[in-house]
């Protein structure tokens, strides 16, 4: 189930916007953080990507003017991952028709008691994912 609805998703988000869902996520999470930016690890973390797959999609994304890397004036060898005018512009336009679909594909289908289950449910695996993360270390999570 969490396949095709990721791939119905991914093909919706693409149809209505041009973004992928990596797109997407980056720039949610961009678009929540303070100052609408996040050190990369900070942005991994979030994402839970590994580290080269999130320089190649910035590098990506950068080429797009969707995100822009800028310097820490703190640590000269650190940089920020931030969101640029076109970002903003991209996930605005693209999150009302991306969250409409996954209300459509899951929310809709479902009664008020089926999403208090599914919420418990859930919790009760990230609860589960966290404990073998911890158990194994920070990688674990990738």
């Amino acid at each position: 189930m969490t396949s095709r609805l990721d791939t119905e998703l991914n093909r919706q988000l693409q149809e209505s916007s041009g973004l992928s869902q990596g797109d997407y996520g980056v720039l949610v999470a961009l678009s929540e953080a303070p100052a609408e930016r996040l050190r990369p690890f900070e942005l991994g973390r979030e994402l839970n990507w590994e580290q080269s797959r999130l320089s190649h999609h910035l590098s990506r994304m950068v080429k797009r003017d969707l995100v822009e890397r800028e310097n820490c004036s703190e640590d000269r060898r650190g940089a920020f991952v931030v969101l640029t005018a076109a970002g903003r512009q991209a996930i605005e336009n693209a999150a009302p028709a991306h969250v409409a679909a996954v209300r459509r594909l899951v929310f809709d289908a479902l009664s008020e008691q089926e999403v208090r289950t599914l919420a418990a449910v859930s919790d009760k695996v990230l609860a589960r994912l966290d404990d073998q993360a911890e158990e194994h270390g920070p990688t674990a999570t990738h």
